[in-house]
């Protein structure tokens, strides 16, 4: 019997209580029913948690080990000589004498521990994954857009449930970004989704969205991630150099965001130097003058990322009443 706290609760109830579900998992492996008290009622709780203070209190109280197996052969020793043969203060009785009476009804503890797991509730994406600690499992047969419930345990194992039933199991991955779908199930048919990204890389160039095109070609929706970061990279640095980036990943043909970004980190490098040996020499200043619309974007781009200033209109005092 144990109280209606959150840990071992998680919705109290008269008739049918509704148990943690980490807590019912450790019922379940070790073979016991949990029967919570009702509320307001404390002489129906068991006193058993009484136990652990009185073990604080007498045997390890002002006590050191210097390891796990020092202590417990200490407390073996103590359980014994002192703890067992002791007579108990609410029942009278010797306490090895009530193991006894218990002994041949108690159940062998399982070979293995409890493996404690985490649980967080996902949407399925349009690849059909569901993004767990920033890697992609595959959730089939939970549809596109369904919620599901994602247990992650310590034991490097991974499950997408609905609750009570198990969907899927998968090897846990310790590599962020990696993505556990078999080549089978990738949804290759485009989506809103792709069709917005592939938009966007079109605006960036002729080259980005080449290689846009060609990466959901090769991976399906699951790629759309590597999309949506080369598109992003948009935000921060010329089109024109983005755009130049695509075209050199598909000369090298490593197809990934992460390469498309470090030749656009190097590009803008070389850019931003060219410029500082300008300053230095007045000669090349002129040759070094960009189209009108690279100044075009860069102008639009820091004016959106500054704030908007209204002026205040004719007439108007600024004193504070």
């Amino acid at each position: 019997m144990l109280d209606n706290l959150k840990e071992g609760v998680t919705k109290p109830d008269l008739y049918e209580p509704t148990p943690n579900t980490v807590y019912a998992a450790t019922l379940a492996h070790y073979g016991v029913v949990a029967d919570p008290a009702r509320v307001r009622d404390p002489n129906r709780k068991g006193s058993v948690e009484n136990a652990i203070g009185h073990t604080q209190d007498t045997a390890l109280k002002g006590r050191r080990f210097e390891s796990i197996e020092e202590q417990n052969e200490f407390l073996e020793r103590w359980e014994s000589k002192w703890a067992a043969p002791r007579i108990h203060g609410s029942t009278r009785r010797q306490v090895q004498a009530m193991f006894e009476e218990e002994r041949p009804v108690l159940q062998p503890l399982p070979s293995q521990g409890m493996q404690y797991f985490t649980e967080v509730k996902r949407t399925v994406c349009d690849d059909s994954c569901v993004l767990v600690d920033r890697s992609s499992y595959a959730a089939r047969p939970a549809s596109i857009g369904s919620r599901c419930w994602c247990a992650s345990s310590i034991s490097a194992s991974r499950s997408a449930t609905c609750r009570h039933t198990v969907l899927r199991s998968h090897t846990r991955v310790d590599r962020p970004g990696t993505i556990v779908l078999p080549m089978g199930e990738r949804v290759f048919n485009p989506s809103r989704q792709t069709q917005r990204v592939l938009t966007q890389a079109k605006a960036i160039g002729h080259d980005a969205a080449r290689l846009c095109e060609l990466l959901f070609l090769v991976e399906g929706r699951v790629g759309q991630r590597k999309l949506w970061g080369i598109v992003s990279l948009a935000d921060r640095y010329p089109r024109r150099l983005i755009d130049r980036a695509c075209a050199q990943a598909l000369t090298d043909g490593i197809h990934s965001y992460s390469h498309v970004k470090r030749i656009t980190e190097k590009l803008v490098a070389e850019a931003l130097e060219a410029i500082d040996h300008a300053e230095q020499s007045p000669q090349l200043a002129l040759a070094l003058i960009r189209p009108a619309d690279v100044y075009a974007q860069l102008f639009s781009r820091c004016a959106a990322a500054q704030p908007s200033m209204s002026l205040p209109s004719e007439g108007t005092s600024h004193d504070p009443q």
